[in-house]
């Protein structure tokens, strides 16, 4: 066997004045970060199986008369009163009149507590002698519950609709003034110097810098205010009310309904999480670059 070295088939292509065929050039590789948090996947079914877990767990506990049935009725005759009151209507009102009485004055109290929580979140967040003047007063009643100033508002504005607007807009106000605030001063200065290198003016930064900054903070604290004050309705409608659905709930305690109390909760939380869901879709609308950067 002979120890000559073999030529190498690229010389004797070059030698025989042929190019050799380029090699297949692999495809990059791409690297995925891996999640934290609770990751990609939807968490609907996992939701879904929950609640029917806690439907379940209701329906034993209440058949097996473990719990008397005056403290915890069944679904099936939660579900049939609410027919009831759907077909007959309660207190001398329809079910209607109820939760358009409700959502009167959640919408009333919502829309008072964003027109003016946003501006005076965002002079607080901007603006030292206004956080100085304003935070003292809002971080004090911030932290009261409701009930604690609901004999205040019937001495100072009565029993009308303006006193439970009234409760119900404090309760709001403050987490969209925390919420404009927080999302003011975690403005990046950056953005604000590009702006006025520009030539932008006080009413176009405020407008197209920081408001837009601003904007996933100021929408995550109307979520909460909303929440607050659908807790607060009950409250509200305490002071002399003839109709909604914290009405519903008190007069059904007195006579000790309970399975229409489970009716008029079921109420609230049904109109609260189709105010929550539609907080979200308006978030993905106007945010969407929320929780990707």
């Amino acid at each position: 066997m002979s120890d000559q070295v073999q030529p190498l088939p690229l010389l004797d292509s070059l030698r025989a004045g042929t190019s050799a065929p380029p090699a297949a050039s692999a495809p990059p590789r791409l690297v995925k970060m891996r999640s934290v948090g609770i990751g990609e996947g939807s968490t609907v079914r996992i939701s879904v199986a929950a609640g029917i877990a806690i439907l379940a767990l209701w329906w034993l506990i209440a058949q097996t008369g473990w719990v008397p049935h005056l403290f915890l009725p069944t679904p099936s005759e939660v579900i049939h009163v609410a027919q009831g009151i759907w077909e007959d209507g309660y207190a001398n009102a329809t079910l209607t009149e109820h939760v358009g009485a409700s959502l009167l004055r959640i919408l009333t109290a919502g829309v008072i507590a964003v027109s003016l929580g946003i501006p005076v979140g965002l002079l607080m967040g901007l603006n030292r002698w206004v956080k100085g003047v304003l935070d003292t007063p809002i971080e004090f009643y911030w932290p009261l519950p409701p009930l604690a100033y609901l004999p205040l508002m019937i001495i100072w504005l009565g029993i009308g609709e303006a006193s439970k607007i009234t409760l119900l807009t404090l309760a709001m106000f403050a987490p969209v003034v925390l919420s404009a605030q927080a999302g003011g001063r975690s403005l990046p200065l950056e953005r604000v110097n590009a702006a006025l290198s520009l030539g932008a003016t006080r009413w176009q930064l405020l407008v197209e810098i920081v408001l837009p900054s601003a904007l996933p903070e100021i929408l995550t604290g109307i979520r909460i205010a909303l929440g607050v004050g659908w807790s607060t309705l009950v409250a509200a409608e305490l002071i002399a009310a003839n109709r909604g659905i914290g009405y519903m709930i008190m007069s059904a305690s007195h006579f000790l309904a309970t399975d229409a109390v489970f009716v008029g909760i079921a109420l609230i939380a049904t109109c609260a999480f189709a105010f929550s869901y539609g907080m979200r879709l308006l978030e993905r609308a106007l945010v969407p670059w929320k929780g990707k950067n």
